[in-house]
């Protein structure tokens, strides 16, 4: 398990500076790599990174927008919404994962979703 943590630890590194970047689509792919190993085992953390990948999709469908973009993005916004509460204090990785969010936070306000 150190290293998945090394190697989630990493990803959420990256999708931050990603999702900072403007390139949500990659960010979603990063973190999504990383997701795989923790939805196969249960992980606590794995509805966690879900809804950050879901907040990207959401942040990729507005800057790509198409028609039905804004439905879109707040369709799959509501992943995120549903999982944000479980950035907790005791959830491991927490720092990394509270800074995702913030992240996320910020742009979702500057994308006004």
């Amino acid at each position: 398990m150190p290293r998945e943590n090394e190697d989630l630890a990493g990803a959420l590194q990256r999708f931050e500076l990603l999702l900072r970047e403007g390139a949500y689509y990659e960010a979603h792919e990063v973190l999504e790599e990383a997701w795989h190993p923790l939805r196969r085992r249960r992980d606590p953390r794995r509805n966690l990174a879900k809804g950050l990948i879901n907040a990207a999709i959401a942040f990729e469908h507005l800057r790509r927008a198409k028609p039905r973009s804004r439905e879109l993005a707040l369709r799959t916004i509501a992943a995120y919404d549903r999982y944000r509460p479980l950035c907790t204090g005791e959830i491991e990785l927490h720092d990394a994962f509270l800074r995702c969010c913030e992240t996320a936070e910020r742009i979702r306000v500057e994308l006004e979703i």
